[in-house]
């Protein structure tokens, strides 16, 4: 698909979006699959009385069951009579919920990736919140943490209102840290304030397993790649903008964090050319010592019956920063929306953030800020553990092509990789990914049609 040669279409007189909106979500992922079927599809219980609320969602697995249970429970409690639609993740489903929106055909509520409203939200293809009914519903700005609130403003406007945010973050095996002397006092991981503090107790932790200090999956994999260097780069104070015609960046700031995850890279520390799979099976194991990754794992973990705990990736650069996204209900767009059914709607959502403590239990750090502050959430480990992440999160550049399930960390590792196996010079393959960038940064926004 050629996005350099027209410019998207504006919205016809009656409310409607043009066939060229149809393409926009699309467009903010060039390079991926086609439609993907819905995998699920849940009625509501059969005591619910209230209007239908038809909900999509991308949750599979673990998040999948969660969520399941948290809006049976809604429905029943509340007399919701809300439908769960559940679609592939990434590629499939943003695909699916843009021509949805932009073809009359939108489900009531759906779940985004915050990171991806920059190209959904300009395009006329999600609908903003009426911030009034959710104050009038006990949902306010004030219970969020104030970057993930902002996250969903858009022009002045909410497009996104978050369920929660899911960090990058270190786990560790508490015996395995014991042994190896890294438990304070406390019983948790000693503090660690530097890359080279944080190596020496990867190598005390890999004295102790035989195998490696850490588990740390990459390979064939942007999205990993991509959630530790930004969490490092971000640590040294630097910033990334994509909102020009060429990126901003520190390079030098970004060939350090290179540098450093190369020199962990180095069989010992962690393997140099381990997969994510591999490193959550080397964990789960007691294979290494500590553990990089998402709180979506929590529940694998938690299952093993393995003894471990959890905090936010420790600050090795002087600046508190950890990279991390949010799900996040949007307004697919209508032209037409019914009064009722939409009340409806924000009733169901305000609901769902009040009842969150359960999608608490699935890692994830509920962003209705009420729950966290709640004496259930204290008793909740290790989630307690790692709740200061929402503090200093940060989300991907803004653009129309960045964010979770786009190409935009494909395009990082197509550069990165090899400088991660030791085969490309840092400032080399950092060099490539910003010419990547530059290329697309230099033609129209297909979002703007600028």
């Amino acid at each position: 698909m050629d996005r350099a040669s027209t410019s998207p279409s504006t919205a016809s007189a009656a409310g409607g979006i043009s066939r060229r909106q149809v393409l926009l979500g699309g467009l903010a992922l060039v390079g991926g699959t086609v439609l993907g079927p819905a995998l699920t599809s849940c009625s509501p219980s059969p005591s619910a009385t209230g209007t239908p609320v038809r909900y999509w969602h991308p949750l599979s697995g673990g998040d999948g069951i969660t969520m399941a249970d948290l809006v049976e429970s809604i429905n029943d409690e509340h007399g919701f009579a809300a439908e769960q639609t559940v679609l592939t993740w990434g590629t499939p489903y943003y695909t699916k919920l843009a021509m949805a929106s932009a073809g009359g055909r939108a489900p009531d509520v759906a779940v985004m990736h915050a990171s991806r409203i920059p190209g959904y939200a300009p395009g006329g293809l999600l609908d903003p919140w009426d911030t009034d009914l959710l104050a009038e519903l006990g949902v306010t700005e004030a219970d969020f943490p104030a970057a993930v609130w902002e996250k969903g403003i858009v022009d002045g406007k909410l497009y996104s209102l978050a369920l929660d945010s899911h960090p990058f973050i270190l786990m560790y095996n508490t015996d395995v840290a014991e042994q190896a002397g890294a438990l304070g006092d406390d019983g948790l991981l000693q503090d660690i304030t530097s890359p080279e503090e944080f190596l020496d107790v990867a190598r005390r932790m890999q004295e102790v397993t035989g195998k490696h200090g850490v588990s740390y999956g990459y390979l064939g994999d942007g999205a990993q790649m991509w959630r530790l260097f930004y969490t490092l780069y971000l640590q040294m104070g630097a910033e990334m903008t994509l909102d020009g015609d060429t990126v901003s960046l520190d390079e030098q700031a970004a060939v350090t964090a290179l540098e450093f995850m190369t020199q962990m890279l180095d069989g010992t520390v962690a393997a140099s050319t381990g997969d994510y799979g591999t490193a959550v099976a080397e964990f789960l194991n007691g294979e290494s010592g500590m553990f990089l990754t998402g709180v979506w794992e929590l529940p694998t973990l938690a299952a093993s019956g393995m003894a471990f705990d959890a905090r936010t990736i420790p600050t090795l650069y002087g600046t508190d920063a950890v990279y991390g996204d949010s799900h996040a209900f949007v307004l697919p767009h209508q032209d037409d929306p019914d009064e009722e059914q939409r009340r409806e709607t924000y009733r169901f959502v305000s609901e769902i953030l009040k009842g969150s403590i359960v999608w608490a239990g699935a890692g994830h750090i509920p962003a209705y800020q009420p729950i966290v502050e709640s004496p259930a959430y204290d008793d909740l480990l290790p989630q307690a553990h790692y709740a200061d992440a929402t503090a200093n999160l940060n989300y991907d550049p803004e653009a129309w092509f960045s964010g979770s399930g786009s190409d935009f960390q494909g395009y990082f590792a197509e550069n990165i990789q090899n400088v991660l196996l030791g085969q490309t010079d840092p400032a080399v393959g950092l060099r490539g990914f910003v010419d990547r960038l530059n290329s697309i940064l230099a033609k129209p926004n297909p979002v703007t049609g600028t």
